[in-house]
């Protein structure tokens, strides 16, 4: 196994790594507690209500979902088909760090981790492979 293959496989554990952890703690800490908080008050419809606890774990699916596309593309495709994989997910990551970075003022370890996968994207993609 070449080194980029290697560098978009470490990107994907990182990417998933991280919509891992970052799942379980909205759970905890957004999703039971805006649930319980409309279902108590009735102020929204019930499929309404279902809609926004998903939407709430969107960034999680597709972070966990760009992980695994990237550790598919370094082992079962080429580089041209790497190189788009990378791009998409790359550019979706990059929006996950300008949105945490700002929203937090960069006292939120998910940026840095979406970083460092972005980084091992663009080295997977360097050089000949």
């Amino acid at each position: 196994m070449i080194a980029q293959q290697m560098a978009l496989i470490a990107a994907g554990l990182v990417g998933a790594g991280t919509a891992l952890i970052h799942g379980i703690l909205v759970q905890k800490f957004m999703i039971v507690p805006v649930d319980r908080r409309l279902k108590s008050e009735a102020i929204v419809s019930n499929p309404l209500r279902l809609l926004v606890v998903s939407l709430l774990q969107y960034s999680t699916f597709s972070w966990l979902a760009g992980g695994l596309a990237l550790i598919s593309a370094a082992l079962f495709l080429g580089t041209e088909a790497r190189l788009a994989v990378s791009w998409v997910v790359g550019l979706g990551y990059a929006y996950g760090v300008i949105a945490n970075a700002s929203a937090t003022h960069g006292r939120h370890p998910g940026w840095m981790l979406l970083s460092l996968s972005i980084g091992l994207i663009i080295a997977g993609n360097l050089g000949g492979a």
